[in-house]
């Protein structure tokens, strides 16, 4: 009765001059309770209720999928004991949030125009406040239960900060995280709670059989929210947008949110073929472009966080670039048909295998190559010790080379390239750095003309350099307070160093940024 008397109502204040019309419109738009529509399909054309049964059948695939998903996906709260701003002072000026081309003055410059970077933001949806600003805490998230013994995979930015993490379930339990595990390169971590029974696990599905167009579901809880289910498609495939070291993204336009990180992306069997990561956004909020870690790439990096903690990876030891049209003419290879070898780092595996600067990678294994970043992934996941194949392209002609993949111990992602790159490093293994000599040349490339000391030109993952923020193209000039001008004068200050037992190294270190003070702990 009062939806009827607001319908009265609203006609009367239409006037008598429209009573007319509103009776024709009535007497077309409203049936008696004896002429109810049974079935809405009755009077579609085969084709109409066939597009109608389709779109529920792929309605009804979704609902299956989130009912089968989502008691998975848990709430993650990182409560660090180091707030975000105390740390605003050491991030790297490279910021991939602030629509700049990270890669500015180095030699991956080409590779990533500044076009790309005009007025886009990609940002960690964990992280930031929808204004973009830091806020003090490190991360809020989502994760996803792969193995019902309290195994989660999620953001590496979500956990982040060393704190006391938190998980909460579907069915509203909470836990302390016993155990985190990190891999910054990636923005991959693993989580692991005690004590909980009854977990269900999602299941990892297999994301090099995803393409461009499969439907997905993104799932998490973004903005605090519980069991929030989006829908979307593959865009895009091996993307590399600037924000991690190893890149290899899925791009969806399923809706991505703040606290959708960590989160799988899933297909329409309920498997996981992502983990949500970040979005591109001009506002902070989703704009339909979307990233994950393939799934595959990221159980490689949780089997290993789990077994022992850390990952192993293998690595050439090459300094390479894209095949741009230019390229490919003067190197008698197809545009985009591999990777140029810019440099070889003397008594790596790839000096071993005998590659040469100019040769094209155009094979690593039974894989093919088409750009650094895929090259890097396919390199890293070899076993150590294994023998293995690179096929090159070199004067025009296609050779085999072999060679044993060794473990990487530094960070030869990033070494500078030849020619401008520093010579004569020296490896020092008990604070896991590789040091050379600054040149004129070296310190115009990194920008710090004038500065003596010796450049930091390799870093190894989760050394005592690695823990203390040391990056290759800093700048060593002090050693416990006393200026180092050579490599010489370096090992003799850290010789003194240990002789005096002391806690750790006092270290001054020069970048873009400016100067700054960290300490090295053994």
């Amino acid at each position: 009765m009062k939806n009827t008397n607001l319908k009265r109502r609203k006609l009367a204040t239409a006037g008598l001059g429209l009573a007319a019309s509103v009776g024709l419109f009535a007497g077309a738009a409203y049936v008696s309770a004896d002429q109810t529509i049974k079935d809405p399909l009755a009077n579609l054309s085969p084709q109409q209720a066939q597009a109608i049964e389709s779109a529920n059948s792929l309605s009804s695939a979704f609902r299956t999928v989130a009912n089968r998903v989502l008691p998975a996906v848990v709430a993650i709260e990182n409560r660090p004991s180091v707030a975000w701003n105390a740390k605003q002072n050491v991030r790297p000026s490279s910021d991939p949030f602030s629509g700049q081309n990270p890669f500015k003055g180095t030699p991956f410059e080409d590779m990533f125009g500044d076009e790309m970077f005009k007025g886009r933001r990609f940002q960690m949806p964990s992280q930031r406040s929808p204004g973009g600003q830091p806020t003090p805490s490190a991360g809020i998230g989502s994760g996803v239960i792969i193995d019902p013994s309290g195994i989660i995979l999620t953001n590496n930015h979500v956990v982040a900060g060393g704190g006391e993490v938190i998980v909460r379930t579907q069915d509203g339990r909470e836990f302390v995280a016993t155990n985190v595990w990190t891999d910054p390169k990636t923005d991959v971590a693993v989580v692991k709670i005690d004590g909980a029974t009854d977990l269900v696990a999602a299941i990892m599905g297999d994301s090099d059989q995803v393409e461009i167009g499969d439907w997905v579901l993104a799932l998490g809880q973004p903005f605090g929210l519980e069991s929030t289910v989006t829908a979307g498609i593959i865009s895009a495939k091996h993307r590399g947008i600037g924000i991690t070291a190893r890149e290899n993204f899925l791009q969806t336009d399923a809706a991505i949110n703040p606290g959708n990180s960590g989160g799988p992306l899933v297909n329409l069997r309920g498997e996981i073929v992502g983990i949500n990561t970040a979005i591109h956004s001009r506002s902070g909020g989703n704009e339909g472009i979307g990233f994950a870690v393939p799934s595959n790439l990221a159980d490689w990096v949780g089997d290993q966080l789990v077994a022992t903690g850390t990952v192993k990876r293998a690595y050439l030891g090459v300094g390479i670039q894209p095949v741009t049209q230019d390229l490919a003419k003067q190197l008698s290879v197809k545009p985009r048909g591999g990777v140029v070898v810019t440099n070889v780092f003397p008594g790596t595996p790839a000096a071993e295998a005998g590659l040469k600067s100019g040769d094209v990678i155009v094979r690593f294994g039974d894989e093919p190559v088409s750009t650094p970043q895929g090259l890097q992934l396919i390199v890293e996941r070899a076993a150590i010790g294994s023998r293995q194949t690179v096929e090159v392209v070199r004067d025009g002609k296609k050779m085999e080379l072999t060679f044993e993949a060794a473990e990487q111990t530094g960070d030869f992602a990033t070494q500078m390239d030849a020619g401008g790159g520093p010579t004569e490093s020296k490896r020092m293994e008990n604070l896991g750095l590789e040091i050379a000599p600054v040149d004129a040349d070296v310190a115009e490339q990194l920008g710090v003309e004038g500065v003596e000391g010796v450049v930091v030109t390799a870093v190894a993952d989760g050394s005592p350099a690695d823990r203390a923020g040391l990056s290759p193209g800093m700048v060593i000039s002090q050693v416990d307070r006393q200026g180092v001008k050579t490599v010489e004068d370096f090992e003799a200050a850290i010789a003194r160093n240990r002789k005096k037992e002391a806690d750790g190294v006092l270290l001054l270190v020069r970048s873009d940024q400016g100067s700054r003070f960290v300490v090295i702990k053994s």
